[in-house]
C-alpha cells in the first residue's frame, strides 16, 4: 500500500513539470520519454546530443542525463544545470568508473535498466 501512495505523490510532483532527457540511445530515449509522460511530466527532448540539450535546458526544473552520448559526455550540460541549480540525476551504465560522475558526487545515479517506477520516484525525489 505505501508503494501505492508513494507513486501516486510522485506522479503529483511531477504533473507538468519540465524535464529534461539526455540520451542518445533512441530506444532508452523513447522509453525514458514515455516513461515520465505517463507520469505526467512535460518533457523537454529527448536530446541526443550536448548542443541539442543545451539548446533546450531553459526553463526545466529537472533532468535525467546519460553521462556518454557517443563521443562525447554530458558534462556540459550538467554543469549549465549545476550553475543554474537545476536538479539532475545520471541514468548511465557507467556506475562507478566515469570521471564525469565523480564531478557530481551528490547527484543521484540510477543504473541502466530501471524500472519505471524507480525513475519515476527518482525524478520527482528530484523536484522535492
Amino acid at each position: 500500500m505505501e508503494s501505492i501512495q508513494a507513486k501516486a505523490e510522485a506522479v503529483e510532483v511531477l504533473a507538468g513539470a519540465r524535464v529534461l532527457i539526455v540520451e542518445d540511445d533512441f530506444l532508452i530515449a523513447i522509453d525514458l520519454e514515455t516513461i515520465l509522460a505517463k507520469a505526467g511530466a512535460k518533457v523537454c527532448g529527448p536530446c541526443r546530443t550536448v548542443k541539442e540539450a543545451l539548446a533546450a535546458i531553459d526553463g526545466v526544473g529537472a533532468a535525467v542525463l546519460d553521462i556518454r552520448l557517443g563521443e562525447q559526455t554530458v558534462e556540459p550540460v550538467a554543469r549549465q544545470l549545476d550553475e543554474r541549480g537545476v536538479p539532475f540525476l545520471f541514468y548511465t551504465g557507467q556506475i562507478e568508473t566515469d570521471p564525469i560522475r565523480r564531478q557530481w558526487p551528490h547527484h543521484k545515479i540510477l543504473a541502466k535498466p530501471a524500472r519505471p517506477q524507480c525513475i519515476v520516484m527518482a525524478v520527482a525525489d528530484l523536484l522535492k
